[in-house]
Formats: structure tokens, C-alpha cells, sequence
């Protein structure tokens, strides 16, 4: 019986691919994990649900608050109005730490980690692939709501006198500060999923450190509450978008100063997701 192999001329004409040369590179993963984040679907909805949510919350509550107070404008002026205008951002975190935590928790939950680490071996160019997407993405949301959230928010104000605008005081810092706010939640919810690898897990861990924890704090002794309140995350961290910095109880750090303490909660999930990604299985 002949064979394929019996007949070379079959293969006359075709032109040989070229050999394999290189490793697959950081720009290949990054447009992969790019391609794999934005076609899903659970993605695209829970970054929806941070924007409606957030932006909905500013909205209702600066509405509620300037329809119903009885301050005159040179008392609200002394308020933090800014900070006020963007309060759906204390809400707006926790879905954040649920698009980090997703975005590194559904390969492991639907196994196709192994295909993307075989695909790409080099589990370091994964793991800062995926860190850059969502920290880009969060970053852009983040500053969508806070945006959004400060020019509907101070529209209410107006009403009553008190007329705000970006180039106020201290406001472009705190506007742009709401944004690196989500993100960071965004970030730490990152680093957990990574080290937990398990969904539930890391959105309770991280609604705990950035919402909980804060309440649970509220019931210790006054003295503690001085010592231990200011070093929280939201705590520390919500000085960013504020413009008002007092040594009152949990605001006694300045906004970059606090910012930073926030991060460094952060950049300690995200070692730690970092160690485990390399070190163990998928």
C-alpha cells in the first residue's frame, strides 16, 4: 500500500514554515490578558456596576443633603463639600474589590489557568500582565466615577450657594485622588485573589479590610480608636479625596502620606499574591 510518505513529490510546491525562534514575550501576555478581560461578560458588568452604583449613591446623597439642610452657604463652605460630592466612593470600593478579585480568581475557577500558564510558561509575565490590565482599567473607571460623582455632586451645591469647580481648592487633587482610591481597592483585592485563589474568599477578605474592620473599630475604648483608626485602609487611604485634613481620630495623615499607607496594604497582598503565583501549582 503506498503512503504519504512514499510520495515526497505530494509535498512539492509547499513552502516550509520557518522554525520556531524566541520565547513568548511580556507584549504577548499583556495583549492576552487584555483579550481575556474584556470579553467577559461578568467583567464588563461588575465595571458597569461600579460606575452606576457610585455615581448613583454621590447623586442621591448630595441631592438628599442639599434639599434638606439648613445651612447657609458661608456655613457649608467650611463643610467638605468635595468630599461630600463623591461619597458614592466608599460604596463604589467594594465593587472594585470585586473586578480585582475576579480578575485573577476566574482562571483558577474555571481551570484555565493551566491553559494560559501553558500557553505562556513564564509566570511572572502572567502574573504582571494581568497586574497592568486591571490596574489601567480600575484606573480609568476609578477616575469616571470620581469625575462623574464631583460635577453632578457640586451641581446640587450650587443650588444652594456654594459654587465649586475644579480649579477650587485642593479639588482636582481630591477628584484625581478618588480615582487612584478605587484603584488601589482594585489592586489589594488583586493581590489577595492571587494568594487565595478562591473567589468568595478574597471579596470577603478584602470588604473586611476596607469596610468591616472600620466598623468594628468604631466599638473599641476612645484611647484605641486614636492609636489604631488612622492606620485602616479606608481610613488612610479616603485622605486622598479629601481637602480637608484635621488631627481629629483617623484623619490625622495628610492625603499623599495616607495615600501611601494605603498602598502599602496593597503592595503587601500583592507580594504575597506574587510569591504564591510563582511558587505554586496552578
Amino acid at each position: 500500500m503506498s503512503t504519504v510518505t512514499d510520495t515526497p513529490s505530494a509535498f512539492a510546491g509547499l513552502t516550509p514554515l520557518p522554525p520556531a525562534r524566541g520565547r513568548a514575550g511580556f507584549g504577548g501576555a499583556l495583549a492576552s490578558e487584555w483579550t481575556k478581560i474584556r470579553s467577559v461578560r461578568s467583567t464588563v458588568w461588575t465595571l458597569a456596576a461600579a460606575i452606576i452604583v457610585a455615581v448613583g449613591i454621590s447623586t442621591l446623597g448630595n441631592w438628599g443633603q442639599a434639599s434638606h439642610t439648613n445651612l447657609s452657604a458661608a456655613q457649608l463652605e467650611r463643610r467638605d463639600l468635595v468630599a461630600r460630592s463623591m461619597f458614592g466612593i466608599m460604596l463604589g470600593q467594594l465593587v472594585m474589590v470585586v473586578f480585582g478579585a475576579l480578575a485573577v480568581t476566574s482562571e483558577y475557577a474555571t481551570g484555565m489557568i493551566r491553559t494560559s500558564l501553558s500557553a505562556q510558561p513564564r509566570r511572572l509575565h502572567v502574573f504582571f500582565a494581568k497586574l497592568v490590565v486591571v490596574a489601567v482599567i480600575a484606573f480609568v473607571v476609578g477616575e469616571v466615577i470620581s469625575f462623574a460623582s464631583f460635577l453632578i455632586g457640586t451641581h446640587f451645591w450650587a443650588e444652594k450657594g456654594v459654587h465649586l469647580s475644579l480649579s477650587s481648592h485642593g479639588a482636582l487633587q481630591a477628584v484625581i485622588g478618588g480615582g487612584l482610591y478605587l484603584d488601589g481597592a482594585a489592586l489589594l483585592a488583586f493581590g489577595i485573589g492571587a494568594a487565595l485563589r478562591h473567589t468568595a474568599g478574597t471579596i470577603t477578605l478584602g470588604v473586611a479590610l476596607l469596610f468591616v474592620v472600620t466598623v468594628i473599630v468604631n466599638f473599641m475604648p476612645d484611647s484605641w480608636q486614636a492609636d489604631v483608626d488612622k492606620y485602616l485602609p479606608a481610613n488612610a487611604g479616603s485622605q486622598v479625596w479629601a481637602t480637608q485634613h484635621t488631627a481629629d481620630v483617623g484623619t490625622a495623615f495628610g492625603a499623599w502620606a495616607g495615600f501611601g499607607i494605603y498602598m502599602l496594604y496593597a503592595a503587601v497582598a500583592l507580594l504575597a499574591g506574587l510569591w504564591v503565583f510563582k511558587k505554586k501549582d496552578a
